[in-house]
Order: structure tokens, then sequence, then C-alpha cells
């Protein structure tokens, strides 16, 4: 299992031209799929080991029964759209083992992609994003680097993996812009305002240097033991100040309430795409839809008895 996940990751890379995060998530999916295969549930719970020789003679006798066997037990515990990734990662799978001579055919292009629900992204208004920033504690060292980082991400609608991969010199203060690599290793240049450009300055002034000591990270925003700060990091530290500033939300709330207020603000369609990194301008119309939520309840509140549903 071992030799076929890291030749598919590197297949997924080097052919498919997949960004390192989708390779992880499709990577961990086809270990979902070998371990049910092999008697085993993705959650934990095992059944009897399977005899040697087992997975490979079970990939080749896979056929659209197995598959399609497989996801209607992980749709018992993943969104639509986790089934559709899914799907695209058994895709995938099956035509590294085809390129490894371990299947002639492709069974999983006939399985159908889910319906993906619709779902409005969560926002929130400036003035809660305004005091979840200023939750912040900047008398710490810590607390002006989140402030700092939070203040980019919304000012320039940063992807969360945007913001882990910056480094010193894809920052420009003079122009404000910042260079940076989104979905698919694909280049772009965001735009930041005079506020993300103060914290930044005070954070790479008087707390970058701290952190960093006798090293030299290329990275823009470090830990404090000075490597770059994680995905990971960047998540549980807002949540706490999420916690702290009483609005609840999530990390990624920050971009979606970046492009509401764009539109809302007048912005072109078209102008929010570029801003926001999307390859499709579909993907960008949900945030109408958000615009439109609002004035609903705007209307709900001010004009009851007209009954808009």
């Amino acid at each position: 299992m071992k030799e076929l996940l890291s030749g598919f990751r590197s297949r997924l890379i080097a052919l498919e031209r997949r960004s390192i995060l989708t390779a992880g998530a499709y990577e961990g999916e086809i270990r979902c799929f070998l371990a049910w295969l092999e008697g085993f549930r993705c959650s934990g719970a095992s059944g009897p080991a399977a005899p040697e020789g087992f997975l490979e003679e079970a990939l080749a006798a896979a056929d659209i029964t197995v598959l399609t066997a497989y996801l209607e037990e992980r749709r018992k515990s993943i969104s639509s759209r986790s089934a559709a990734k899914a799907v695209s990662a058994l895709r995938s799978f099956f035509r590294y083992l085809i390129d490894r001579e371990l299947r002639k055919d492709n069974p999983a292009v006939v399985l159908e992609m889910p319906r993906r629900s619709f779902r409005l992204p969560a926002v929130l208004s400036r003035q809660k994003v305004e005091t979840l920033l200023e939750a912040a504690d900047i008398t710490k060292p810590l607390g002006i680097r989140n402030r700092a980082l939070y203040e980019l991400i919304y000012s320039a609608g940063l992807r969360v993996s945007e913001a882990v991969r910056l480094n010193m010199n894809d920052l420009f203060f003079s122009e404000g812009i910042l260079r940076l690599k989104g979905k698919g290793d694909r280049e772009r240049m965001a735009i930041f305002g005079a506020e993300a450009a103060r914290w930044l300055k005070r954070y790479i002034e008087e707390v970058r240097p701290v952190l960093a000591g006798s090293a030299h990270p290329r990275a823009l925003f470090i830990s404090r033991r000075g490597r770059r700060l994680s995905r990971k990091g960047m998540w549980k530290n807002y949540a706490l100040l999420a916690v702290t500033a009483g609005t609840g939300s999530r990390l990624h709330t920050l971009r979606h309430s970046f492009a509401t207020e764009l539109l809302a603000g007048g912005a072109d369609l078209r102008q929010v795409q570029e801003l926001l990194g999307h390859a499709d301008l579909a993907t960008t119309q949900i945030y109408t839809h958000v615009d439109v939520s609002r004035l609903r309840e705007s209307h709900r509140k001010y004009l009851p008895k007209l009954g808009v549903s």
C-alpha cells in the first residue's frame, strides 16, 4: 500500500499537475479506499487482516459495483463536496494503475459525480471583522503577528494556503501588492490596504526579528520557534481569537467577507474574480447570492408587512 500511495502522489504532482494540497487529499482518499478493500473502515474500526497479495487481486477485480459500494459507505460520513473529490481521486488512481499495468481499464470513469449541495458562505459584517481583529492581544509579540496576519488575509482576500506560502520577497510595500501562489500553483498578484500595511510593518520591524533569532527564514509569517507558520497554526490561533471576540467564525470567513464587502461596495464581478484568484467566474458568483440574502434580511427587518420571501 505504501508503494502504491507514494507512486500515486508523485503522478498527481508530476503528470496531472495537481497542487500539493490536492495531491495530499487524493492520497488520503485512496488510503481510505485501499483500507476499505482490505476490510478496514476509514474511521478506524478494523476487520480481519487481509492475506498477502489480496490487495493486488482486489484492485484487479474492482468494478463499478465495488466502487459504488465504497462511495455509498463514504457518503455516510462526508459531505457531497467531499464525495465529489472522492470520485475524482478514484478516477486519477485507476489511471495510475493503468500506467503501472495493474489494470487495463478505468471503472471509475462511469461513476456519476455527486451534485454539490448549494450552501452560502458565512460572512462577517465589517464591524464584526473589526471587533475580531481588535481582539488580538497586541501587548504580546504573537498578538502583533496575528493581527498583521489576519489584517492581511482580510485586506487581500487570501486563501489560508496562500498566506502560509508567503515569503518576505513576495511583499511589495511601495506598490501595496503581494505575489502569491494560488491553487494549481498559479501565480497572481493581490492588493492590500493601508491598515494591513501598518500592522505588517510593525510585525516585521518589532516582532519578526525576535521570533527569527539567529535564523534567516524566508517565510513572512513565522512561529515562536522561527519556522514557517503552518496552516494548522493559523487556524488554531484564529479559532482562539474568534472565541475571544465572540464571533464564532472560521478563518476562511475573512476571505468570504472580503469578497462580499467588495460587491456590496459596487465592485464589478470580474474584478472580484481577479482579486480572489478564481479560475472560473461561476465560483465568484456565489457572492452575489450572499449579497442578495443580505438584502432580503434588511427587507424583512425594515418592511415586514410586504412579506418578501
